[in-house]
């Protein structure tokens, strides 16, 4: 019994410790549990902040991967300056399906002199055009790739006019004309004040991208295609009346001008 009673006996530094130890609150047990649950924590609360908060990625991340050509083509570009400075030439241009994948994205060598990249707005560095595409094949890619083809974009005739090309009026949707898109006065709303009320994202804060300028007036446009191209077959259906009418006018007026004749 004297040897089982020293085996048991504990040092008295020994028990002072675990008292210490029996004194201090124990860990909770989700830190305990966290360890096997740290991937799912993390990434709940990344989609929780997405899905909460205006995000680029959320709004307007493409949904597939398809990078096909479709009938529907959004277009943005970044203008460099040229001449003196205050003569704007072509410097990035950017082509997305409907979907808002890039189809096409090249920066380009001006044919005249750069004298002012625009950094600030363009996001176009020196660097960009060491290696751009030249002007000339830029131009003939695009008017390949939007020929029969709708044409989405913001202020297109800007775009258009740097690309030295023309597009057919009817197949333009242009976020910059769209009359429900206007101020009361009628006048021109900037994309990225369109983008905040309709879609609920902030865009060009800063450098302006055009692949995000593309994506943001393609997702407008689908969000109000059915309303939009309801108007635009009522505008072609007006005009043709119109044309009609001024037919009609010209044979009735050339019909008049007969009969004088005759009479005369």
């Amino acid at each position: 019994m004297k040897i089982k009673a020293t085996q048991f006996q504990l040092n008295p530094n020994w028990a002072k410790f675990q008292e210490v130890l029996k004194s201090q609150p124990k860990p909770s047990r989700p830190f305990s549990n966290s360890d096997s649950k740290t991937p799912k924590t993390i990434l709940g609360k990344r989609k929780e902040r997405v899905d909460d908060s205006p995000s680029l990625l959320n709004v307007l991340e493409p949904v597939n991967d398809d990078c096909s050509v479709t009938d529907e083509i959004g277009m943005d570009c970044e203008m460099v300056g040229v001449g003196l400075g205050n003569k704007s030439a072509l410097g990035r241009v950017t082509l997305i399906n409907k979907w808002g994948n890039v189809i096409y994205d090249e920066f380009v060598r001006p044919v005249e002199h750069v004298v002012d990249f625009r950094t600030q707005i363009s996001g176009i560095r020196s660097w960009d055009l060491r290696k751009a595409k030249d002007f000339r094949i830029v131009q003939k890619n695009v008017a390949e790739l939007i020929k029969g083809r709708i044409l989405v974009g913001h202020a297109l005739r800007n775009d258009l006019k740097a690309l030295l090309l023309s597009h057919p009026k009817e197949d333009m949707r242009d976020t910059s004309v769209y009359q429900p898109f206007r101020r009361e006065d009628g006048s021109v709303r900037a994309l990225r004040h369109l983008a905040a009320e309709f879609l609920g994202v902030e865009i060009q804060n800063g450098e302006h991208c055009p692949v995000e300028d593309a994506r943001a007036a393609m997702l407008l446009y689908q969000k109000n295609r059915q309303a939009w191209e309801k108007s635009v077959k009522l505008q072609l259906s007006l005009k043709e009346k119109q044309k009609k009418r001024g037919k009609g006018k010209k044979k009735r007026k050339e019909g008049g001008d007969l009969k004088r004749d005759r009479a005369e």
